[in-house]
């Protein structure tokens, strides 16, 4: 079983992913010039980086006309009852949370200390007590925009693997890979069903996200935000894994920003981290029930500040008519 303690490093960093001279390719030209623009402004004070977030933000807001008409579907849909100049606020605050986010995962890969005097933990005694039991804890975490400084900061605490989806961009990938090797222990592909069962019998945290959408093939239809939505089964099922006697628990998690907002020059923002304590009686006999019970768990740690997740998502896109919610 893994150890844990309040201080943890990571004392191993998994395989580099090699280079592969067809990134030279000039179909990824783009990612290399946005990777040569970006990279050397992440050792600008936060300050600075957070104020080119918030207008970078606001420049893939009014540019992405796409993702922005996702974003405005998703928030009238999930909240109704908001005027519509209020949704639309939101949905510029949560294309800054991104803005900001990039710069924030780009230092969680290359700088990873930057954040360790600024974080606090709430429930990470719950993690510790499923551990010490000898259990295997799946961390349903979510799609929040600073979605890779969430798993470093919760890697100063405990190790953890992390279940992912591979990119479609070979070259974004390897960056993605490469970048979090320095913040997980093992990386596993969400089809690698063997992987992740090995680390659930080793006892080992895996951080595991269910709340986007991905079809009904291995899911059901449940209520998010109150809106009828294709929810995965998996974390139910991964909850028959292992020890009988033992099974994995299943926690949430929650990575919150809490900043003004124009940061103070030198002053840095406040990053706290909530753990859920386990589910109790799941998995049941009935599969949308223990659906309904994972949307309303990460509904809740959402509402918190909805513009710190990734509303930009077709999270609605399968609904109950057969027919998607979005138009391009």
């Amino acid at each position: 079983m893994p150890s844990i303690t309040d201080n943890h490093k990571q004392t191993h960093l998994a395989a580099k992913r090699p280079f592969e001279w067809r990134f030279l390719h000039p179909k990824y030209w783009g990612i290399w010039l946005v990777f040569a623009l970006i990279l050397p402004l992440i050792y600008l004070p936060l300050a600075w980086q957070f104020w080119l977030g918030r207008k970078l933000g606001i420049i893939i807001y009014h540019v992405a006309k796409s993702r922005q008409n996702d974003t405005l579907v998703n928030l009238r849909l999930a909240f109704p009852e908001k005027p519509e100049v209020e949704r639309e606020l939101m949905a510029k605050q949560t294309f800054v949370n991104q803005g900001i986010g990039i710069f924030e995962t780009l230092c969680a890969w290359f700088r990873p200390n930057l954040f360790t005097r600024t974080l606090s933990i709430s429930g990470l005694q719950h993690l510790i007590n499923a551990q010490k039991e000898g259990r295997a804890v799946l961390l349903l975490g979510a799609h929040y925009t600073m979605l890779d400084l969430g798993g470093r900061l919760c890697t100063q605490f405990f190790p953890a693997d992390c279940v992912y989806r591979p990119q479609n961009n070979a070259l974004l990938d390897w960056f993605i890979f490469n970048g979090r090797r320095h913040i997980f222990d093992q990386q596993i592909p969400h089809q690698d069903m063997r992987a992740l069962v090995s680390s659930i019998k080793a006892g080992k945290v895996i951080w595991y996200s269910p709340d986007q959408d991905y079809g009904l093939k291995h899911g059901v239809m449940a209520p998010f935000f109150g809106v009828p939505a294709a929810t995965i089964t998996a974390p139910r099922r991964l909850a028959r894994l292992g020890d009988k006697a033992n099974p994995p628990a299943i926690m949430a998690l929650h990575t919150y920003r809490q900043t003004p907002d124009n940061l103070p020059r030198g002053k840095r923002p406040h990053y706290h981290l909530t753990i859920t304590p386990p589910l109790e009686n799941y998995p049941s006999n009935d599969e949308v029930v223990d659906a309904t019970r994972v949307n309303e768990l990460l509904e809740g740690l959402i509402r918190i500040d909805p513009t710190q997740w990734m509303w930009f998502h077709r999270r609605f896109k399968n609904n109950e008519a057969g027919r998607s919610n979005y138009y391009d």
